[in-house]
């Protein structure tokens, strides 16, 4: 009968509970438990599993360039880094609250670092993140306009509780990314959050997205009740290189 419970919970794909209760079969642990306990460990392993199938995901549908951890932020280089302000950014009100968080600083100051970190977290608390080079997203959106499929690719972005646009302003935008970004910002505007990382300063973002009347458009709408988190200093990795180098 045990082994027919075993193969029934995998078939339903209760795999949480399949792998509690084939575990409990090899050992005593049934035994030392109340028949609600029992049940209660049932359940609960379930919840764990989908819950981490969830988060499993989630950061695969993110598409992070890289793995980041809130836990490893190094506060040991001066560059501008309040841990306190990343615990609260780390609490996610804002993107609770629909507010848009800008990180900016020179190349190498963990700009896309805590934005990634903060898009885990956000995976891990059951949001909908999506990570992307803002070039390589305006490159893959034009494309997406060419066959046809940019509403589709607009509604995926939308439904995001989380836009992450890495390295934005890094290249000056053309007509038809403006028109691209403008959507994504009207769409996402007092309904989702998104974190911008720059090296660009937000004051030069103007000059960079061009057209009077569509700068003030998109930046009124990215600006309004955003966060900012603004690093300054040394790119960490020359150094850490020199660090290295001194040491030996």
């Amino acid at each position: 009968m045990n082994n027919q419970t075993v193969e029934k919970l995998r078939q339903m794909r209760l795999y949480g509970m399949h792998d509690a209760f084939k575990t409990s079969l090899e050992n005593t642990l049934k035994e030392q438990m109340t028949q609600d306990q029992f049940i209660f460990h049932l359940v609960s392993s379930e919840w764990d599993n989908r819950r981490n199938r969830a988060i499993d995901r989630a950061i695969k549908a993110a598409i992070f360039r890289y793995n980041a951890s809130l836990e490893d932020i190094d506060y040991t280089f001066e560059r501008g880094l309040d841990r306190n302000q990343v615990d609260r950014l780390a609490a996610l009100e804002f993107v609770k609250e629909s507010k848009n968080l800008f990180i900016t600083g020179p190349t190498g100051t963990g700009k896309s670092y805590l934005a990634t970190a903060l898009g885990y977290k956000a995976c891990q608390e059951g949001y909908r993140v999506i990570y992307a080079s803002t070039a390589k997203l305006m490159s893959a959106l034009k494309i997406a306009k060419v066959k046809g499929t940019i509403l589709n690719e607009f509604k995926r972005i939308e439904r995001a509780d989380l836009l992450i646009l890495d390295d934005f302003c890094m290249q000056a935008f053309d007509s038809q990314s403006r028109g691209i970004l403008m959507d994504i910002i009207e769409d996402r505007h007092q309904k989702r959050s998104t974190i911008i990382t720059s090296q660009v300063p937000v004051k030069g973002w103007y000059d960079a997205i061009g057209e009077k009347t569509v700068a003030d458009a998109i930046l009124d709408r990215l600006v309004h009740h955003s966060l900012r988190v603004e690093l300054y200093g040394e790119s960490i990795r020359k150094r850490k290189t020199k660090d290295e180098n001194n040491y030996q």
